[in-house]
């Protein structure tokens, strides 16, 4: 399987990833967590895991997902606030037919939603 390395700030250093991924979801998708009570869009992803050591220690050992998976970087709500959140793929499902995500950073990165997701800025693709 052909490999290639990317920068993780996150994680402070290189992380090797297989070149090809299968990722579920796409930015701009509507996701919420299957286990906890929190949905958001996607605005990045990475190949596999890509944050740093003490963060995926802190999950309890039981619940740790496995590391060589897609990651969502997630502008995520849930009914008391809005935050960034780093998920598994295992741990989201799609929500694009709940409506739009109000999470305040929205409009910064994505146009209008439309068909249960939203369209990246002009201007930010690649």
């Amino acid at each position: 399987m052909e490999r290639a390395s990317f920068f993780s700030p996150q994680a402070g250093r290189l992380v090797e990833a297989p070149r090809r991924v299968n990722a579920r979801f796409a930015i701009g998708d509507i996701v919420r967590h299957r286990e906890y009570d929190f949905r958001g869009v996607v605005f990045d992803i990475d190949p596999v895991f890509a944050n740093s050591e003490e963060w995926y220690e802190a999950i309890p050992a039981e619940l740790r997902p496995e590391r060589n998976q897609p990651y969502y970087h997630l502008l995520a709500e849930n009914g008391e606030n809005s935050y960034i959140a780093y998920v598994s793929q295992q741990n989201l499902l799609a929500d694009g037919e709940s409506g739009p995500v109000e999470h305040p950073s929205v409009s910064q990165l994505f146009d209008d939603f439309k068909a249960g997701r939203y369209r990246l800025r002009r201007g930010l693709t690649h």
